[in-house]
């Protein structure tokens, strides 16, 4: 789009551009503001509070014990954890030593954690002892030698005494496991203080945040995210967001993952950037404790996505808290629904604000703006420094109002995907990266999103793959044929439908989700199964998806 016709249609204040080349390093960009906040709170986390000053001082120490580990600049390092005051130690601590931070999702499978730790190399994990048992069960075939546990109450004191002993032995949350040569985060953070970290070479364009996705199709893979665009899309996402961000005010409430990329960089980054107070749920799914959070703390800006919006509507108590001083809610991951960003509107008084964007892109790309301008059912305006255009199957830019592929150019792109050059030779062509996804543009600028190009399945903001799940169920002995699929559902966004062709009469549907359970995170298993004696198939023998789609959506 030459002419970037958005620009005209900016929000008041908001910069046509951002400075990408502002800092060469993103622990640059974290120097400064450790000290510059260093007396006001960054993340708070079951009542315990860790200043600007606190993080600074013992991500150092972190950061120098993970060099007496003899772990070098360009090692990997996994990060395996739930919310917690762990988790931003940890990662600034593996940043200013100058690892590449791996981050990964808890939930994960065995199966799901040794794709991911043997195709990025890790050397070292810091991981919450709840999934240690997992862990054990795939070490010997990864790279990991330097293994840092931590618990939920383990940064919490004597309180936190309690909280373990609830978590290991009423809640028994923590199965058993065996794992050799293992030291505490405590540990590490002691031992660290003998130490003082040592500087490093690296620049702009090098990695530092390996975020895995599956991208377009397939295998799960690492996008390479660098310190140009991680500063760029912090700096893109506080301009845009600036009237809602008051410099050393903000007070955000944090119930998405921080390993998920949406909560890094916008909490994680952003947020913190302009001395923000980062307030961290533990578990979203826990209605009553996230609400009593929101009571003690009054947050001015809160992030989510659609499904937790929803929930938090159709609880009882939530229309009862006083949303007075929040500013701004910011819905990412997946689309927000119409009825579920009216509805919070009318009980809140504060809009719903939907943003886009990929893992690949750091990942926010466009968002609507924070004031009247708002409009519902569109992804907004390309923010700063950003450039979106609409390119139809013929490879020709569309005209306004006609769909095609949404494409995406600015510093916040990723360098590529970790060791898959034509992965990323697929996806970023000419600099514009392919976004999958099928959109159109108004007359003002504001992108609309129509259906989606690639057969991904959204399910509460988290990506889920066919591949893998047919893959995972066509392992199974008594399954010929399988297609998975996406279907509708008010809560999730969308849940994952399996077509199954028997091998084995005996076969059930309880078996199959039971043999799924075993080998993927929750959010992946099918919802639905229908046994079916065939699948529509092309003339050379490839399951049309598509086919049984469209099916569901004429029923």
């Amino acid at each position: 789009m030459a002419d970037k016709i958005w620009l005209s249609h900016y929000p008041k204040g908001v910069p046509a551009n951002i400075d990408d080349a502002a800092y060469p390093r993103l622990i640059d960009m974290l120097a400064e503001c450790l000290q510059k906040y260093r007396d006001l709170p960054a993340f708070v986390y079951m009542g315990k509070t860790l200043t600007f000053g606190e993080l600074d001082t013992q991500s150092a120490q972190f950061g120098a014990y993970l060099h007496s580990r003899g772990l070098e600049p360009g090692d990997r390092i996994a990060l395996m954890m739930p919310n917690m005051l762990q988790y931003p130690i940890a990662l600034f601590g593996a940043l200013r030593a100058g690892l590449i931070v791996v981050n990964t999702n808890p939930l994960y499978t065995p199966r799901e954690m040794k794709h991911q730790f043997i195709d990025s190399g890790a050397k070292a994990i810091i991981i919450a002892e709840n999934f240690a048992a997992n862990l054990q069960q795939i070490i010997g075939e990864t790279q990991i030698k330097t293994i840092i546990l931590t618990s939920v109450g383990e940064m919490l004191g004597l309180r936190g005494k309690l909280v373990n002993f609830v978590v290991r032995y009423i809640k028994k949350m923590v199965p058993k496991y065996a794992l050799s040569n293992t030291v505490t985060f405590m540990d590490g953070l002691r031992q660290g203080r003998r130490f003082t970290l040592k500087p490093f070479e690296s620049g702009p364009d090098d990695t530092i945040i390996l975020q895995y996705t599956g991208g377009t199709t397939g295998v799960s893979k690492g996008a390479m995210l660098t310190n140009r665009n991680l500063i760029a899309n912090m700096q893109q996402i506080r301009a845009w967001l600036m009237p809602v961000l008051p410099e050393g005010k903000v007070v955000a409430l944090c119930p998405l993952p921080l390993y998920h990329i949406f909560a890094f960089t916008v909490n994680c980054l952003a947020f913190m950037s302009v001395g923000g107070r980062n307030v961290l749920i533990v578990n979203a799914r826990d209605i009553p404790a996230l609400l009593k959070e929101w009571r003690t703390h009054r947050p001015n800006i809160f992030t989510g996505v659609n499904t937790l919006f929803n929930g938090l509507l159709n609880h009882p108590d939530f229309a009862s808290l006083d949303f007075s001083d929040l500013k701004a809610a910011v819905g990412g991951g997946m689309a927000v629904q119409r009825a579920v960003a009216e509805r919070w509107q009318k009980v809140t008084g504060c809009q719903l604000t939907e943003g886009y964007g990929l893992t690949e892109a750091s990942p926010v790309l466009s968002v609507n703006p924070v004031d009247s301008s708002m409009r519902l059912g569109t992804i907004g305006m390309p923010v700063p420094s950003t450039e979106l255009r609409i390119v139809t199957e013929a490879g020709q830019e569309a005209k306004l109002r006609e769909t095609g592929e949404i494409q995406a150019r600015g510093p916040q792109v990723m360098k590529g995907y970790w060791q898959r050059p034509e992965a990323t030779a697929d996806v970023i062509k000419d600099g514009w990266l392919c976004t999958g996804d099928i959109g159109f543009m108004h007359e003002d600028g504001f992108f609309q999103i129509v259906d989606r190009k690639k057969d991904m399945i959204l399910v509460s903001g988290f990506n889920v793959y066919p591949n893998e799940v047919e893959d995972v169920i066509a392992s199974h002995p008594k399954v010929l044929e399988v297609a998975a699929v996406g279907m509708p559902d008010e809560k999730s966004g969308e849940v994952v439908k399996v077509f199954v062709v028997k091998k084995d009469a005996s076969l059930t549907q309880e078996e199959l989700v039971s043999f799924c359970r075993e080998q993927m995170t929750g959010y992946k298993v099918p919802k639905y199964v229908e046994f079916r004696t065939d699948l529509p198939k092309t003339n050379v023998g490839k399951i049309l998806r598509r086919a049984l789609r469209d099916e569901q959506k004429k029923a």
